[in-house]
């Protein structure tokens, strides 16, 4: 048991893709120069022409490969053309089903797919469906959380329904550290995949103040709260001041009649900011971002430091083999 390489690249770390747009070209290309798997994330509109432009910034940056991640519940069919276009290593799919058909598409392209899931019986439909590896997210995780389901009970027995076919497990939801790694690896899993870790690191494009909130705060929340307009499910959210004070919302309300209370350039959009929005802070947003929405997932309490991505890497897999060794010297 250690820190082996998944599909290809030299590490079992995964970067999120971080939307909308906070795992950019430069902290993906981080994430792939360090050895680890690096993710963008694709809008969610149909954008070909900038997501082209978002993949091949990136290759000048670095020479490794990566992937994109695609949120199948909102238009994408444009944009997952481009991926296989532009041939990058992987397409991390997520909310929704990606079937046999589309899985063949994508080999036959070069790109290797995979399915993030939150229930059982999702991991029973991405084995069927030929995916290449399977992230399993538990409720502990940041953002938007498919289901209810901790990573203690639900890596071993997705672990168990893939272990003939030879499909990588990789566990996501409040991992930050190397215990976080080892206590995944000691599951069955193969590797790991962290989102709030890497928001806060030099290259992430969220907000200076999210990326300090992380540091300083130490609970989260699941609630529904945030961009029930756009996205209506639920997210798990950094306990900010704002969060502790109007952490209710009445169920016939959303932000759509809710002031504005900043704006931002995503993925080339200007876009107002409404209160109780879905859209966390980028870096050239503007406004009251201490009222906007930060999520995190529940490790975000072991988060002391903003590192360069690469770093984060380094340490995980230096520190993991570390404890690794200690364990079976123990």
């Amino acid at each position: 048991m250690g820190c082996k390489g998944i599909l290809g690249f030299d590490y079992g770390i995964v970067q999120a893709p971080l939307g909308p747009d906070i795992s950019g070209p430069e902290l993906v290309a981080a994430v792939a120069n360090a050895g680890a798997v690096g993710l963008l994330r694709a809008p969610d509109w149909e954008a070909p022409d900038y997501l082209r432009e978002l993949i091949r910034k990136t290759r000048t940056l670095t020479s490794k490969p990566f992937g994109v991640g695609v949120v199948l519940a909102f238009p994408h069919k444009e944009n997952m053309k481009v991926i296989l276009e532009e041939k990058v290593a992987m397409v991390q799919v997520a909310w929704g089903e990606y079937p046999r058909e589309l899985v063949c598409e994508a080999h036959e392209a070069g790109v290797k797919v995979v399915h993030q899931i939150g229930h059982f019986e999702e991991a029973e439909k991405a084995k069927n469906a030929g995916v290449d590896a399977i992230i399993v997210q538990g409720h502990e995780a940041g953002g938007h959380v498919i289901g209810l389901d901790g990573l203690v009970s639900l890596v071993p027995r997705v672990v168990d329904l893939v272990s003939s076919c030879g499909i990588p497990v990789i566990a996501a939801g409040g991992i930050v550290d190397a215990r976080g790694y080892a206590a995944a690896l000691a599951l069955g899993a193969h590797g790991i995949c962290m989102g709030t870790r890497f928001v806060a690191t030099l290259e992430s494009f969220a907000h200076p103040l999210y990326k300090q909130s992380l540091v300083e705060l130490d609970e989260t929340k699941y609630t529904n709260i945030f961009g029930r307009s756009r996205w209506p499910v639920p997210h798990r959210v950094l306990q900010t001041s704002f969060f502790t004070e109007n952490g209710q919302l009445p169920d016939h309300e959303n932000e759509d009649n809710k002031p504005i209370i900043g704006h931002a350039v995503i993925n080339g959009i200007e876009k107002d900011i409404r209160l109780f929005a879905g859209t966390v802070p980028n870096a050239r947003t503007t406004g009251d971002v201490e009222r906007m929405v930060m999520y995190a997932g529940e490790g975000v309490g072991l988060i002391k430091d903003i590192v360069p991505a690469g770093e984060v890497v380094k340490r995980l897999v230096e520190e993991t083999k570390h404890l690794i060794q200690q364990l079976l010297n123990a």
